[in-house]
């Protein structure tokens, strides 16, 4: 840290939209601020939150407070952008180049991005480009353990040390929680002589006695990332001695039935939603999806059928029914519901 500032200004940018997984974002930013607030330098922290940040929030909220470390706590697509509100409360995927290029705009001002958001250091890389310090996740991120990098993160600059150490501190603070995703933290820095930006990773003490692998367990819930795309949601689940092995669902016709007709009145849904919103853009199918997801939320009998069919045959069967632009968002959501259920 720079000696010769007077404050360090710290802004917290927080989203979870509606349709999202729920995240302990309000705990996060409260152990934040009680960590600083007890720490040696706290007279020399200002710190300022924005919680349910909309995209143009984003730059009102630098303008306004003028920060010097800006973080972020809410959901990743990973190379797609992140995401923040809409006007109504739902997603709004803001790309990377947009992110990246709004940090250039203020790269004078700000000396440290960090980004607790999963699959975020596809941000990290193109902002580290103009920001001095970013730190971003390189896959899925529990949000427990989101929650501890950050408190760690932030004890350390209250305590006076670098932002090197802080990370360090930070991805320490997961393993000492007894969370295997102390390497999914990634600290960004640029070459201040030459601008190439270089990643520095957190090496524990006997590397070769983590799986990095498997970065999370069974009874992990909250990760702060959506899926969006094609990717593949074949359905796993996991044994005693912590494999995956491939699930074997369908034993019997009349419950194969039942998860089709579960699926079935998704798309139903998907079809009637399409009369009325665009399928040709992105925002316009993450906008059906999500009142695809309020509906079944709001509909306690459609909520019991889809439970019932995910607890019986995981994602994969809405994989092979639902045929819709919107569809990959949808299945990201029941994958989410699915973890958090397991």
């Amino acid at each position: 840290m720079n000696n010769n500032a007077t404050y360090r200004k710290i802004l917290i940018l927080s989203a979870n939209p509606k349709s999202t997984n729920p995240l302990r974002l309000d705990e996060e930013i409260r152990e934040i601020k009680e960590g600083l607030r007890r720490s040696p330098s706290r007279d020399l922290f200002l710190i300022e939150s924005a919680e349910a940040t909309r995209y143009r929030d984003i730059r009102r909220s630098i303008l306004d407070y003028q920060p010097n470390i800006v973080h972020f706590s809410g959901h990743g697509t990973g190379e797609n952008g992140l995401v923040f509100e809409d006007e109504t409360g739902y997603q709004k995927l803001v790309d990377t180049e947009a992110i990246a290029g709004l940090f250039q705009l203020f790269s004078e001002q700000v000396e440290c991005v960090v980004l607790n958001a999963c699959y975020s250091e596809y941000q990290a890389q193109e902002i580290v480009k103009y920001i001095n310090y970013v730190i971003g996740m390189s896959q899925t991120i529990d949000d427990r353990a989101a929650i501890e990098f950050a408190v760690a993160f932030y004890d350390a600059l209250g305590a006076g040390q670098t932002y090197d150490f802080a990370y360090q501190l930070g991805c320490n603070a997961i393993m000492i929680a007894g969370i295997p995703q102390e390497l999914i933290p990634q600290l960004s820095a640029k070459n201040r002589e030459n601008s190439t930006p270089k990643t520095v990773t957190f090496i524990p003490r006997n590397k070769s006695d983590f799986n990095t692998s498997n970065q999370g367990d069974k009874t992990m819930t909250g990760e702060r990332n959506i899926n969006i795309g094609t990717g593949d949601y074949r359905e796993t689940t996991i044994n005693d001695q912590g494999s995956y092995v491939e699930g074997d669902y369908y034993n019997n016709s009349a419950e194969k039935q039942n998860l089709a007709d579960a699926a079935n009145e998704i798309q139903q849904l998907l079809e009637q939603l399409s009369k009325n919103n665009p399928t040709d853009t992105m925002t316009g199918n993450m906008k059906i999806a999500g009142e695809v997801i309020e509906k079944i939320e709001t509909n306690p009998a459609l909520m019991n059928r889809v439970f019932s069919a995910l607890k019986a045959g995981g994602v994969s069967v809405f994989e092979q029914v639902l045929n819709h632009p919107a569809a990959s968002f949808v299945i990201g959501a029941l994958e989410e519901w699915q973890n958090t259920k397991s």
